[in-house]
């Protein structure tokens, strides 16, 4: 998972991190952070007062909170913790096989930062479909496999992701432990395969770079990469590199 919802730290403490985010990033005219950039998408593809399914909703978060003020919303997700998501109407767990849910039920399908864990996206794809109506849309924010913290998670040992995962993105150590990751749906190539042999047709397919907070644990790591982002959000011919995807796809009547 990509984290780039801001620097860490302990609140009111001004640390190195929120300092070099608020002088390269934060106060940039213009700049806004990746889940400002998917909140809005969201905003402008979801139905207004529509049923929602978050698929990883995970417990109480800043997204599943931004959804409930579209339309009401049903968390689905392995882990129990989603039982104390306190923006779902509902919360389901199941084993990541078929979805617990009724056929033609949601008016969207979301996801944000959960295709990287899915073993087999061509089932999950199948299921978004199912559930949703038609004309609805499924709508997710994932890393892109081309980006360099993707190629090192992808091979890399699950255990170097429970050793350094939390430690880059400067969470807090009681954190969840990283979920396995296969990287099987994450690039723009393979989001519209899947989606398309769903009985999806894709409307946005688009590849951003926020800002770098993987490199939050070290001032070596935050200003190459820093330097990184200004390189990739420099030119179009590069986005196929940048570090996520934000992909909406409308299922076909």
């Amino acid at each position: 998972m990509t984290n780039d919802d801001g620097a860490g730290g302990a609140p009111g403490q001004e640390t190195w991190q929120k300092r070099a985010f608020r002088r390269h990033y934060h106060s940039r005219p213009g700049w806004v952070t990746g889940t400002e950039r998917f909140h809005a998408l969201l905003r402008e593809k979801l139905a207004p007062g529509g049923r929602i399914l978050e698929i990883g909703a995970g417990p109480s978060n800043t997204t599943t909170r931004f959804l409930a003020e579209i339309g009401e919303v049903t968390g689905l997700d392995l882990d129990p913790d989603v039982e104390n998501n306190d923006a779902c109407t509902e919360a389901r767990v199941y084993d990541g096989g078929a979805f617990p849910l009724p056929d033609g039920h949601f008016d969207s399908v979301v996801s944000n930062y959960v295709l990287e864990h899915v073993e087999n996206p061509a089932r999950m794809a199948a299921e978004c479909s199912r559930v949703l109506r038609p004309g609805g849309v499924v709508a997710f924010r994932t890393p892109n496999l081309w980006h360099y913290v993707s190629l090192i998670a992808r091979f890399t040992p699950h255990s170097f992701h429970e050793r350094v995962a939390l430690k880059a993105q400067n969470v807090s150590e009681d954190a969840h432990d990283p979920y396995p990751t296969f990287h099987r749906m994450n690039t723009r190539t393979a989001c519209r395969a899947f989606l398309e042999g769903a009985g999806f047709e894709v409307e946005v397919l688009d590849c951003i770079e926020p800002e770098p907070a993987y490199g939050q644990f070290s001032r070596l790591a935050f200003y190459p990469m820093m330097l990184w982002e200004r390189l990739l959000n420099s030119t179009d011919r590069l986005e196929g590199l940048r570090a996520n995807i934000l992909c909406v796809a409308r299922k076909r009547p």
